[in-house]
């Protein structure tokens, strides 16, 4: 075997040595472990390693808080979790983000009723800063950066007394944002059996057979694509009737504009790989959303919630809003 060619006997010869001392193998002096190699102890540092930002949200207070919440409802109503997903997102939108909105637009109706104002304010304000600037000998950026500055103290001060800065129409996506978020999490939580409440994986089971119609697991994603291009085409109307509201937009609204349908777009393919349960909450808070747009229209919901009245407001907004939608869309003139 010694002579066998190659590196064959190599391996034998250690056994021979330690027969040829009286000792087995087996009874070699005891050694210590030998050292991780480098890529092992990356990969022991990797597993070791703090998870990542979707696991840090998925297992934050404010989505347990929201899965305790669609917990709640499910069993306070005893619904299939298709009810109970519609009834949840109805009753949020209805008590958080419809009152959030109607305050939206009572600030944006008092901001456009001050409009004249500053206007006014703005023009005087030009007339003198032109005369200083004639008397005292400024340059044009001098006189421009006196005009700016004494303009926005003046708007401001209009704001404080109205008690209606532009910032505070802001607090709804604040607040609805965040929610959707967390919503959206503790549901794909319960679907993939993730979630960190003791019902964690018999909500799972339940989601599994909680469907309706072509959706009857809402753990599965919806091979139909229904309910993702539902998802798509209610953002777009929504989208789409903000900008028939905006006739003169600004060159950066229109931007805007353009950004939110192209992702109204993109969520189709997303919600085409999701679970079921999180797209019927994207449809169902969309579809509140553009009832609720649609409402805020109504001039006797407005005059419910005080929203101050407007030059730009309609004695009959659902018929402009048609008109407007058949001219541009299906109109061939």
């Amino acid at each position: 075997m010694l002579c066998c060619p190659g590196a064959g006997w190599l391996r034998t010869l250690p056994t021979l040595r330690l027969r040829a001392r009286g000792l087995q193998p087996g009874w070699s002096s005891p050694r210590l472990p030998a050292p991780l190699p480098v890529w092992a102890a990356a990969s022991v540092s990797a597993a070791a390693a703090p998870a990542g930002w979707y696991e840090a949200l998925a297992a934050s207070a404010p989505v347990r808080a929201a899965e305790e919440v669609l917990l709640g409802s499910q069993a306070a109503t005893g619904l299939p979790w298709w009810g109970s997903i519609l009834l949840s997102t109805v009753a949020l939108r209805g008590a958080v983000t419809l009152p959030l909105a109607a305050y939206q637009h009572y600030i944006l109706a008092k901001v456009e009723n001050l409009q004249p104002e500053i206007k006014d304010i703005a023009k005087r304000l030009n007339q003198e800063v032109a005369v200083c600037a004639h008397r005292f000998g400024w340059s044009k950026r001098v006189a421009r950066l006196t005009y700016l500055k004494n303009m926005r103290r003046l708007v401001s001060e209009l704001y404080v007394r109205d008690n209606c800065h532009p910032f505070k129409a802001t607090v709804l996506v604040w607040v609805q944002l965040p929610m959707w978020i967390f919503i959206s999490v503790a549901l794909r939580n319960f679907s993939t059996g993730a979630a960190h409440s003791e019902a964690g994986v018999s909500v799972q089971e339940q989601l599994a057979a909680g469907g309706a119609l072509w959706f009857p697991d809402l753990t599965a994603v919806d091979s139909t694509w229904i309910l993702p291009v539902s998802v798509g085409v209610v953002n777009l109307l929504i989208v789409e009737i903000f900008a028939l509201q905006k006739l003169g937009m600004s060159r950066f609204q229109m931007y805007i504009t353009h950004f939110v349908r192209a992702m109204s777009v993109l969520m189709i393919p997303i919600a085409a790989t999701v679970p079921s349960s999180l797209v019927l909450y994207w449809l169902c808070s969309s579809f509140m959303g553009l009832s609720q747009n649609l409402l805020l229209r109504s001039p006797g919901f407005r005059q419910l919630c005080r929203i101050p009245p407007t030059k730009s407001d309609s004695e009959t907004p659902y018929k402009d809003l048609s008109a407007a939608f058949y001219a541009k869309f299906l109109s061939r003139k």
